[in-house]
Formats: structure tokens, sequence, C-alpha cells
């Protein structure tokens, strides 16, 4: 999740500016229901994590808007106030194929710090939003790009081309002109979304009236651009191939720019498709939520007066009840239409609340900004009468046996990887290993076979902590594309050898009630264990697990420095061995 450090000043400076106090202990205590998670605060920064539903909180600003209505119950203001520009763009045909939507806005009058060190803050912060909407909405500029520059230094109508790679212009933190090719090879922000145009033999360029280049998206912006100290008139340029993701991040830097007391004003806009638009579209968004829909989610009804304190809080404004219409499908695939017959409410949100896709998430809007320790008590309406596992007992007993003997009980991640499930702790995949087909992270390609591995990650993370520390984990492991359980501890200790580790095995074959156990060698390089120093525990003949001293080649794969002992079983196997004394 982002994360932003936002100055208590310029909190305090946008909240005083509408009458309001800024009372930090009440941020600190209500603002997590926004969607929000405060990491650190200070008497000069507020450290908070933004939850990935709500990029419309990136900034200090759109975030400063936000918090108005829902602490200090201001009027929401869910339209952003457009004028003209008189400034027009032109976007050729040629840009269906390399980049096909494009959207732009001017912003002027912005109330620009005079002091130097405060005039940083503001552009660094204009930035730091920028690249964090280019993350959160454009997936690394997949979706979005974004260009701020300064109109000052511009002269319209601008147009948008495409060019080839053998176009030159000086690019951002340049003094002298480089073509296209070589900033996708040589310039730092070329190489590092060069794959976003991989394949193309034609660019896309953005220039002025006076062919000077404004942007090269979604790489870099020219050097003539770049916003200073003295820049109080914004052009704000976005392409991207997700239209609706470049109406909100275009929206949000609007937004942020008019907290500082900037002008928005439009822009007259030529598509690729020689549609005519005007730019920005300020008009906030009507959403129509069947009453019934609130109803059976929230458990009760709600009066006109509280639909429109709730909704208010969250930055938009109740518009009213329409009557549903009276004909609707049998079968409607849209919740919007399943509840037919009933009341409309009537909602405007901003376009740039990106987070709203479907009426629940209108109706959790309701319910935040209502309160969730106000919905009214319900009952379920259908039994819920459940009867214990069949290995329930046994895993009880498991787990009291464990914690009887000192360990803490952790549960980590069913993915895993090769590397840490096999050729770390040296161990043949003797089973089916189930894959991961398109997986996110080079972690997390397989689902795991053995639970030791989780374990041994957790004590790298906390090898800051002192000694002894004991964990286990009674999980679920993936063999031969089927479920298995399997218990499995580990120990850091200094003094804990293999007489140690045996003498747990002993007191959970106690504690399990099991007589007929006995240990017999594993061969060297046969899993993590020492030389000498593993066995296996075999109950009525069966083999049910390994136990053993960890080598500490093992260990230091792991950044472990300190002894190591622990073992891991079969509760699958277990269980038809341990009678159950219930």
């Amino acid at each position: 999740m982002p994360t932003i450090s936002v100055p208590q000043s310029l909190l305090r400076s946008l909240v005083e500016a509408n009458g309001k106090s800024h009372d930090i202990e009440r941020v600190l205590e209500d603002l997590p229901l926004l969607g929000t998670d405060i990491d650190q605060c200070t008497e000069d920064v507020l450290d908070i994590e933004i939850f990935p539903d709500r990029p419309d909180l990136l900034s200090g600003e759109t975030l400063a808007f936000a918090m108005l209505p829902f602490l200090h119950q201001t009027p929401a203001l869910p339209d952003l106030p457009c004028e003209s520009s008189g400034i027009s763009m032109h976007v050729d045909p040629s840009l269906a194929d390399l980049r096909p939507v494009v959207s732009c806005a001017v912003v002027r009058s912005v109330n620009v710090p005079t002091n130097e060190v405060e005039a940083d803050e503001f552009i660094k912060g204009l930035m730091d939003h920028q690249e964090k909407l280019h993350f959160a909405l454009g997936r690394g500029r997949q979706k979005v790009s974004i260009g701020v520059h300064d109109l000052e230094r511009l002269q319209p109508p601008f147009r948008v081309m495409s060019v080839p790679g053998t176009t030159a212009f000086v690019p951002l933190t340049c003094t002298d002109p480089m073509t296209i090719n070589d900033i996708l090879t040589h310039h730092p922000k070329g190489v590092e979304y060069a794959h976003l145009l991989e394949g193309m033999d034609a660019y896309p360029l953005i220039v002025d009236a006076n062919d000077d280049v404004l942007s090269f998206p979604p790489i870099i912006n020219g050097e003539h651009t770049t916003v200073t100290h003295q820049t109080r008139d914004f052009f704000i340029d976005v392409t991207g191939w997700d239209e609706r993701a470049c109406e909100a991040s275009m929206m949000l830097i609007c937004l942020q720019l008019a907290q500082r007391g900037g002008k928005v004003q439009t822009v007259e806009l030529t598509t690729c498709t020689g549609e005519k638009r005007t730019v920005p579209n300020g008009e906030a968004q009507r959403h129509l939520i069947p009453e019934e829909l609130v109803k059976s989610l929230l458990g009760r009804a709600f009066t006109d007066d509280e639909l429109h304190r709730a909704i208010n809080r969250m930055g938009g404004r109740f518009e009213g009840r329409e009557p549903a219409p009276q004909s609707a499908p049998t079968r409607s695939t849209k919740m919007a239409d399943a509840s037919a017959g009933t009341d409309h409410l009537v909602f405007a949100m901003p376009r740039w609340r990106f987070d709203l896709l479907h009426p629940v998430d209108l109706v959790e809007e309701i319910a935040i900004g209502h309160g969730y320790e106000d919905l009214g008590v319900d009952h379920p309406k259908a039994p819920f009468t459940a009867k214990a596992r069949p290995d329930h007992h046994l895993r009880r007993r498991l787990r009291d046996a464990m914690q009887g003997l000192g360990m803490m009980q952790i549960q980590s991640l069913t993915l895993s990887n090769e590397a840490d499930q096999f050729t770390t702790m040296r161990w043949e995949p003797n089973h089916a290993v189930t894959r991961i087909t398109n997986p996110i992270t080079v972690d997390h390609t397989i689902l795991r076979q053995h639970l030791l591995p989780g374990l041994f990650r957790l004590l790298a993370s906390n090898r800051h902590h002192d000694l002894p520390q004991s964990v286990y984990e009674l999980g679920t492991v993936v063999r031969d594309h089927q479920n298995e359980d399997r218990l499995a501890f580990l120990t850091a200790e200094r003094s804990g050898g293999f007489a140690a580790v045996r003498g747990r095995i002993q007191a959970l074959c106690t504690d399990l009630g099991i007589a007929d156990w006995h240990v017999e060698p594993l061969g060297d390089g046969d899993g993590p264990w020492l030389a000498g120093r593993g066995a296996k525990l075999v109950v009525q003949g069966q083999w049910v697990g390994c136990f053993g001293e960890i080598d500490p080649h093992v260990s230091a794969a792991f950044d472990l420095r300190v002894p190591l002992n622990g073992g891991e079983l079969d509760i699958t196997a277990l269980k038809e061995l341990v009678v159950d004394p219930v």
C-alpha cells in the first residue's frame, strides 16, 4: 500500500481555510475509517498508509479535501468547478494504435508558496502525487501516464501526433537534444519504461504551436516545460489505454492544484476518432441505488436526512429518490435492476472516485458515513449448527502439547517456491508439485509441500529478537494436488542439540498417548538435518515424520547464524494411528 508524508502545516492551513480547526487527535481516531492507516505522527509530519481502494487520498491536498466533510461535516463538493480556457488540443488518428486515450486540462493562478523551502515542498508533493497515481491507477504508466507543465512556456494550441524514433528533443534533466531511440536506450526513465513501447516503429509526442515538445508519453516530459517556483499556470496532459483511469488521474491532479487556489479550465479536445469533447467534465457522476439493496445489506431503512449526512461525509450528495422502472427482466444480471419496484436512491459522487464500481460500493459508503456502530441488530435467519471435524480433537491435543512445550503457533503462506521448498532444504520433490500458472512474484510460484521453510523465513525475519525462539505451525500442504495436514516446529536456542529435540518428540508422544514409537537414523543429506543428527519418527511401524538438528549450511541460506532444531510430522498419518480418547 502506498504511504504519503503530509506536513502538518499543510493540513492545518487547508482545514483552517474552511473555518475549521485542525484537531490531530480526531484525525488519528477517525481518519482510518476513511481508508487510511496512520503509520507515524510527529509535530511536523503525518505518515499515512493509503488503502489501495482510495487513490483519491494520495496527496495532502486531496486528503484534506476528503477530511473536511468526513471529520468536520462541511458541505461536500462532488463537482469540480471549471471554466473555458479557450485552448484546444488535436489528437492525430495515428494515435489509435499507439496510445488512444488522451485528455488534458488547464489550472491557472495556483498559490505556489513564495518561501523557497515551502515551494520545493509543494513541487515535490505534486511530483510525488503524480508518481503515486502512475502506480495506483496507471499500473506503472501502462494504463495512465501524466505530464504536468508550466503553461507560460507553451504556445497553444496543442497537437498529439506519432513520430519516428529519430525525432529529437531535450528531455527532462538534460541540456542537449536526444533522439527518441537514444532516450529509450540511455536515459534512466527511458530505460525504465521502454518496455511499454516495445515493438513500436512510431511513438506518441505532444507538441505546441511552435512544435516545441511538451511530452513523450509515457516516458518523459520536455525540459523547457519544467515546473519551477515561478510557475502559477499549469497544463496537464494524460494519456493511456484506460479512459476511466485517465479521467480520474487528471481530475485528481486538478483537484490538488485547485486546493491550492487554482482555477480549473477546460480544453477543447479532438480525439483520435475525430470526436469533439470538452475536458475535463467536472460534473458529479449520478448513481442510482435500489433502496431495497441498502435495506437488505445494512439491515435497516434510512431517512432522507440520514442518507444526506452519511453520503455528505463521504464527499457525495444525496439528490432524493426516483421511482424504479415498473418492468424489469425476470432474471436480471445487474444488482441495480434486481430490486425493481422499489425506489431508487439518487447520489452524486465525484468522478475522481475511481473505486466506485458497483452499487454495493455505494452501500458501503452509506455504512461508513452513517457509522457501523448504529446499523441496528439482526439475527441469523438460517440455522448454523455445525459438527466438529473428524480430526478436531487430535488437532486440539497437538496445539495443547506444542504450547505446553513453550512454542508459539504461527500461520504462514501456503504459497512458496522451489528454492525454499526443495533446493535449500535438500528435499527431493517426491510428490507432484502444484504450480501457479501466472505467479506475481518469484517467491510465490508453487503450493508448499513442507511447513518448515515457512518457519525458517519467520525466524529470519525475527532474528533481531532475543533467544530462545520456538514456533510451530499446524497447517495444510499440497502433495499430488491434494491437501494434507502437517505439523512442523523449529527452535532457535544456544544450547539446543539432538537430545533437546528428541526430548520434545518424546513429550509430544506422551501427550498424545503413543506408547509404540521409536526413532531410526536418516541418511546424510536427506533433508536439512545435520549429518548424524537427524532421525525418523516411527509409530506402530509407520514412518510419520522427521526431526533433528539443522545443518548450519541450511540455516545460513536463510541468514540464520544460531543453532536450530526442529521437525515435521504427517498429521494425516498420525490420525490413523493415535487413539482418540474422546
